[in-house]
């Protein structure tokens, strides 16, 4: 097994709305927003579905290494629910190997609400469910001592139990990668996030405002100087402006791809990571890993939804 990710099992329920609504519920455009049970159905119950698909953001990510024809695996905590049923039925035909034994749980399987606007913005509202319960017991040690790395999401990161989860995952791994996910997420767990990145991941992904927000940076020559310092592979999209792998003296590009009809962001960071992983864990150059993660970001972005055909 190349690639383990470990992550929030969560239920993409993707819908289109105008900035209106954003306004009208309060909700900030870009970002994600948990929220309980009963203000995600009171959510739901005024918008179309267009979409329903296997999601959260690792998964996403290890669905599109499969697809790449990499031998991946995911972890994540999901109830023996109708939704919990069709999150695995999901991964199984993607051919990700699902490690968990899904049981009867009183929480149901975490559900997200992914609100496009007319901009191609994604805002996400979350019901972890289950998802947000993930323990240390819940892992699968053999697989994750058996795979040349793991994956994870910094969503996943949550005092009590994931936290746990997340440890463990971190002990057990032969190499580790994660995602900063979310500025939100970032300013949240700022100075537990700093250490992740500077003492403990091998491979850092983040955008430019994630990145930022963790250092402080006034500027994105700043961003230069730490990931320089860092010593580790600190991978940052800028969007429109490309994407810049930094690893100690060595910088390296990778132009956007241009005249894209973008009709949706969701999953563009985690078809980026990806194409990047890809790359990477079958000893190709930086450049080489930096040029697959946009060739998939950039298809990801023509389509509703953060899943290839």
């Amino acid at each position: 097994m190349k690639i383990i990710g470990i992550g929030n099992a969560i239920v993409d329920v993707i819908c289109k709305i105008n900035d209106q609504y954003l306004i009208d519920n309060e909700l900030t455009k870009s970002t994600m927003k948990l929220v309980d049970e009963n203000e995600f159905k009171k959510l739901l119950s005024t918008l179309k579905i267009e979409e329903t698909v296997s999601g959260g953001s690792v998964a996403n990510s290890m669905v599109g290494l499969s697809q790449l024809g990499n031998d991946v695996g995911f972890i994540g905590k999901i109830n023996n629910d109708d939704l919990g049923k069709k999150y695995e039925e999901g991964l199984t035909k993607e051919k990700v190997q699902y490690f968990y034994n899904k049981k009867e749980e009183v929480t149901p399987t975490g559900t997200c609400l992914i609100l496009i606007t007319p901009d191609s913005e994604r805002t996400m509202v979350t019901f972890l469910g289950i998802a947000g319960k993930i323990n240390k017991q819940d892992l699968n040690e053999k697989a994750i001592k058996e795979s040349k790395m793991i994956f994870l999401e910094g969503y996943l990161w949550d005092e009590g139990e994931p936290k746990s989860a997340f440890d463990k995952a971190m002990s057990l791994s032969n190499s580790k990668a994660m995602s900063l996910s979310d500025q939100f997420c970032v300013e949240r767990h700022k100075a537990n996030f700093l250490d992740l990145v500077q003492n403990k991941l091998d491979v850092t992904f983040a955008n430019e405002q994630e990145i930022k927000s963790l250092i402080d940076a006034k500027n994105f020559e700043e961003v230069i100087v730490f990931g320089k310092e860092l010593g580790k592979l600190l991978i940052v999209t800028r969007g429109e402006k490309g994407s810049i792998a930094i690893s100690k003296d060595e910088v390296i590009e990778c132009n956007s791809k241009k005249d894209l009809k973008i009709v949706d962001l969701t999953g563009a960071g985690d078809l980026f990571a990806a194409g990047f992983l890809h790359g990477y864990i079958n000893s190709h150059s930086i450049k080489n890993s930096l040029e697959k993660g946009t060739e998939m970001s950039s298809k990801i972005i023509q389509r509703i939804g953060a899943r290839l055909d």
